[in-house]
């Protein structure tokens, strides 16, 4: 399914809203947790494009944009440290800090 430009600019207009980053970036985080890697790499994909884009977090990063692109696509397979690399400088850049708590399965 191709994403047609409208939908693309109202995510734009959306991450100039600090709640709404930092709920993709939580979602990313829980997807992963729950084993649901597509849709977290979907979150984090989105977040990157409406936030600091690939440029930046490579160069962050010390690794090239495309592979960061490439590793975030439907069919990326990315290390665990590599989600993590990217996590940790996406949160100091947010200025948050996410939290991975448990809880019984039937709350």
């Amino acid at each position: 399914m191709t994403l047609t430009r409208d939908f693309r600019e109202t995510v734009k207009e959306e991450m100039a809203q600090e709640d709404f980053r930092r709920a993709l970036l939580a979602e990313a985080v829980r997807s992963m947790v729950a084993g649901d890697l597509d849709t977290a790499k979907v979150a984090l994909r989105e977040y990157i494009n409406g936030t600091i884009g690939f440029p930046q977090i490579g160069a962050a990063l010390g690794r090239s944009p495309k592979s960061l692109m490439r590793m975030l696509s439907p069919t990326g397979n990315p290390q665990a440290r590599n989600l993590f690399d990217m996590l940790a400088y996406l949160q100091k850049v947010e200025g948050t800090v996410l939290e991975v708590r448990a809880r019984d399965a039937a709350a």
